[in-house]
């Protein structure tokens, strides 16, 4: 369903978020081991991430990347998506066909219409901090 930058990047997100409600900056290493990403492939996901103001990124021997406690809630999983792969998971055949829409649907075009429009209500209403908070308490994982 999302590109395998994108389930980096949401992965990236849940991690500095965890840690920066823990008042911890992370570094690249820790992140990329955490998800389990290339280092290279995960700085570039990174990138992407503070440029859309997902993340926050520190310079310096004890940088790393953090989020504010305070924008952690008001981050949307929709952002986080958006930032890596932009909207193109609400676009396009469902079956990959060049031209498909309501006028000249593929075979599948109405059923993923119902899906795209439940996961754009998930990704809109699902903020990181329900997410990082899932794993610390306990009741998600990120890495197994």
């Amino acid at each position: 369903m999302f590109s395998k930058a994108c389930e980096y990047g949401i992965k990236a997100s849940i991690y500095v978020a965890q840690q920066s409600l823990q008042n911890k900056c992370t570094n690249l290493k820790a992140i990329a081991n955490e998800i389990n990403s290339p280092e290279a492939f995960t700085a570039k996901i990174l990138q992407k991430l503070v440029k859309n103001q997902v993340l926050d990124s520190i310079k310096g021997a004890k940088g790393g990347f953090l989020i504010e406690e305070a924008k952690i809630d008001q981050i949307m999983l929709e952002e986080i998506v958006y930032a890596i792969d932009g909207d193109s998971i609400y676009s396009g055949c469902g079956l990959g066909l060049k031209e498909c829409d309501a006028r000249k649907p593929c075979p599948v075009h109405h059923k993923i219409v119902l899906v795209r429009k439940e996961l754009k209500k998930m990704l809109t209403e699902t903020s990181l901090y329900e997410l990082a908070n899932g794993i610390e308490i306990g009741v998600t994982y990120l890495n197994r």
